[in-house]
C-alpha cells in the first residue's frame, strides 16, 4: 500500500486477539489479562505469524500504563485507607520487603548482579490492582471489611512502587545500570535533585492541581458536552504525564495518578471515571498485549526450575508472608487468607518496573521474561485459589 498502516495493523490485529482470547479464557474461569497477553505473545517476535510493530506497542502501552494509574488516582481514597491504616501500611511495607529479598536471594543464587536481583525481586514483590479488583467484585467483597483491607494493602504496595520508579533512575548508576552521567561523585547530587523536583511537582499538584482540575471539570460539564468533559478528562491525564516528564523528569505514571488525585476532589469525579472508562480499558489491554509480546514462550522450556521457583515466591512465599501479617494483628483466618490470595499474583506494576529496568540496563531480557511468566501462571491460578 502506498502508506504506512503499522499503527492499525497493529490496533487491529492486537485488539481482535486480545478480544478473542480474552473471552475464550474468561470462558474458561480465568481473568481475560490472561488472554490479553497470550494475545502479546500471539502477535510477537517469538511466534511465528504476524508481528505487530514493537516500537508502536510500546508507545500505546506508555498510553495504557497513563490511563491506568490515572484510573488508580480516580479512585485512591485517602480516608479509605486511613479506617485500614493499622494493618494496611506496615503489612504492605513488611509483605515487599519480605518478598523483594526472596527474589533478590534467588537471582543472586542464580549468579545475576545485586542490581538485576534487586529489581527482579521489586517486580515479585507487588499484586495486580486490576486482578484483585476484579476478583473482589465477582465475589461482591470488595466493600467488606476483608475486601477494604486487601485494597488498602494494594493501595501501599502501589505507592510504594510510585517512590521505587521515581528512585530508580538516579541510582542505577550505582545498582550498575545505565545513566546518563555514571561519576560515583554525583550520584548523592543526583538523588537530591530528583527528589527536590518530585516534592515541586507534588506540592504544585497539592496546592494549585487541587483547585485548577475540580475547576476545569465544572466549568466543562457546565457546556452540557459529554465529548468536551470526555475530551477533559483524558487530556488532564495525558497533558500532566507529559508536562510532568517534560518538566519535573517523573515518570508518566506519577504524574496521571497525582492527576486523577486531584480530579478526584471535584463532584463530577465519579462521572469522570465513568467516562474515561472505555478509553482506559482499551489502552489497559493494549498495555498488557504490549507486554506479551516481549515473553518469549521458550523460556519454560529452557529453565523450567527457574520459571517454578519464581511461582513459588509470587504464590507461596508472598501469601504466607501475608497471611502470617494478618493473624499476628489478630484479624481472623477468613481475613488472613482472602488477604493473602489476593495477593498471590503479579500485575501491571511489576510489568512497569521490569520495563524500567530493561530501559535502565539493570534487567535481561531472560529475566523479564521469568517475571512475564509468573505473571502469567500466577494470574490464572489466581482465580483458582480465591475458589
Amino acid at each position: 500500500m502506498p502508506h504506512d498502516i503499522s499503527l492499525i495493523s497493529t490496533l487491529a490485529v492486537g485488539l481482535a486477539l486480545a478480544l478473542a482470547l480474552g473471552y475464550l479464557v474468561t470462558r474458561l474461569r480465568m481473568p481475560p489479562l490472561v488472554g490479553y497477553l497470550l494475545a502479546g505473545i500471539a502477535v510477537g517476535p517469538a511466534t511465528p505469524g504476524f508481528v505487530a510493530d514493537v516500537g508502536l506497542a510500546g508507545q500505546l502501552a506508555e498510553i495504557g500504563v497513563i490511563l491506568l494509574m490515572f484510573g488508580v488516582g480516580l479512585h485512591f481514597s485517602l480516608a479509605d485507607l486511613m479506617k485500614v491504616k493499622r494493618i494496611a501500611v506496615p503489612g504492605a511495607i513488611v509483605q515487599i520487603t519480605v518478598a523483594t529479598a526472596l527474589g533478590a536471594v534467588t537471582g543472586m543464587a542464580w549468579g545475576w548482579p545485586f542490581g538485576e536481583a534487586l529489581v527482579f525481586g521489586l517486580a515479585l514483590s507487588v499484586a495486580s490492582t486490576v486482578v484483585l479488583l476484579r476478583a473482589l467484585e465477582d465475589r461482591d467483597q470488595l466493600d467488606s471489611i476483608n475486601g477494604r483491607i486487601a485494597v488498602g494493602w494494594l493501595v501501599v504496595e502501589d505507592l510504594v512502587m510510585v517512590l521505587v520508579l521515581v528512585l530508580l533512575p538516579p541510582l542505577a548508576g550505582v545498582l550498575g545500570g545505565r545513566v546518563a552521567d555514571t561519576g560515583e561523585g554525583d550520584v548523592g547530587m543526583t538523588l537530591l535533585l530528583t527528589l527536590g523536583k518530585v516534592a515541586l511537582f507534588i506540592t504544585l499538584m497539592l496546592v494549585v492541581g487541587k483547585r485548577l482540575f475540580p475547576r476545569l471539570l465544572w466549568l466543562v460539564a457546565r457546556t452540557g458536552s459529554r465529548e468536551l468533559f470526555t475530551l477533559c478528562v483524558i487530556a488532564t491525564a495525558l497533558g500532566v504525564a507529559f508536562g510532568s516528564a517534560k518538566l519535573f523528569d517523573v515518570s508518566f505514571a506519577l504524574g496521571a495518578f497525582f492527576a486523577g488525585m486531584m480530579m478526584r476532589e471535584s463532584e463530577y469525579s465519579h462521572r469522570a471515571a465513568d467516562e474515561s472508562l472505555p478509553l482506559r480499558d482499551a489502552f489497559s489491554v493494549l498495555f498488557f498485549v504490549s507486554v506479551g509480546m516481549l515473553f518469549d514462550p521458550c523460556i519454560l522450556l529452557a529453565e523450567p526450575m527457574k520459571v517454578l521457583a519464581v511461582v513459588a515466591i509470587i504464590m507461596v512465599g508472598k501469601t504466607l508472608a501475608a497471611m502470617a501479617l494478618v493473624l499476628l494483628f489478630r484479624y481472623p483466618l477468613n481475613t488472613a487468607l482472602t488477604v493473602g490470595v489476593s495477593l498471590a499474583q503479579i500485575g501491571e506494576f511489576s510489568f512497569i518496573l521490569a520495563g524500567l529496568g530493561l530501559g535502565l540496563g539493570l534487567l535481561s531480557p531472560s529475566a523479564n521474561s521469568l517475571i512475564l511468566a509468573g505473571a502469567l501462571i500466577s494470574i490464572a491460578l489466581n482465580a483458582l485459589l480465591f475458589g
